[in-house]
């Protein structure tokens, strides 16, 4: 699920990837090219006229959507078929590298995209289970690229990507890691589970990960956690059917949205450059998405 100015995109268990206008509240195109997988995850390049959609077909699908085009222009076969997302980095005007699960379900690997060349494989030394979520950024210190990786021990890894080495480790839950979003302003991250709690953690001057807050849930298990673009708002979707909305600079607890039915799976922020006009979705296995404005400033 995407949301982009006033064009929305969400995508579906059937592998289609649909676009609707917020504005006149009418669907726009319809895309297919997961073959009835579902697509797992969405990103838009620079002038959103190209898309970026993973599926549980194991590939990685770019679109040329400029001009009304709805076209594959290329794919990256990852060999991954679970729900592992992939993370994304622009390191410079047309250099990116994404990272992805692949088949050993242990292990991320980078790429430059698009070209698709590798750049390293990440294997932990001990048995931390599936790679269950990942998030590429770059620090201010000009080092390179970062990558945080949770796993289904409940651990999260910090990776130097270009060391191709663990830099710091930290057991962040007891329940397998499904989710996270970093600040790189801040060091800061949060990170959900199967458990009754959403937890934020530091990074500290030597690069080590550090405990800082843990708020406990009523009910366990959060789908998606999504920072949004001002660092003042944090949106957890539960699997209790509600989505909470959390104060990012201490993790207070500020609402909790009930709407949906059954669980809730993803939520993201809409990245208006006027603060007025920000909204935020959240879709649900009730087959429902829902649209908010929530704390927005004047």
């Amino acid at each position: 699920m995407l949301m982009c100015c006033w064009l929305f995109l969400f995508s579906s268990a059937k592998g289609t990837i649909h676009q609707w206008n917020l504005t006149t509240r009418r669907p726009e195109r319809t895309l297919d090219g997961h073959s009835g997988a579902s697509v797992i995850w969405l990103k838009t390049l620079g002038s959103r006229e190209t898309l970026i959609s993973q599926g549980r077909d194991s590939r990685v699908c770019t679109w040329d959507l400029a001009e009304g085009r709805s076209a594959v222009t290329d794919s990256i076969r990852t060999g991954s078929v679970g729900f592992c997302q992939c993370s994304l980095l622009e390191t410079g005007l047309c250099s990116r590298l994404l990272a992805h699960p692949v088949e050993t379900m242990d292990e991320v690997k980078v790429i430059d995209f698009p070209s698709g060349t590798a750049v390293c494989s990440l294997k932990p030394d001990a048995r931390l289970g599936m790679v269950m979520c990942t998030k590429l950024w770059q620090p201010d210190s000009g080092r390179g690229p970062l990558l945080l990786v949770g796993y289904e021990a409940g651990t999260l890894a910090l990776w130097d990507v270009a060391q191709r080495q663990p830099l710091s480790t930290l057991v962040a839950h007891s329940e397998p890691l499904l989710c996270l979003d970093f600040d790189p302003e801040r060091l800061r991250g949060a990170s959900g589970s199967a458990e009754r709690a959403v937890c934020s953690w530091t990074l500290d001057g030597q690069q080590n990960l550090q405990m800082a807050v843990s708020v406990e849930l009523v009910n366990p298990g959060i789908s998606q956690l999504s920072l949004r673009a001002d660092r003042k708002l944090l949106a957890s979707a539960g699997w209790d059917h509600r989505v909470r909305l959390f104060g990012w600079k201490k993790l207070k607890p500020l609402a909790v949205l009930q709407y949906h039915t059954d669980s809730v799976l993803s939520v993201a922020f809409s990245d208006h450059a006027d603060p007025r006009l920000r909204l935020m979705a959240a879709g649900s296995k009730d087959q429902r998405i829902s649209i908010w404005s929530v704390y927005n400033e004047g």
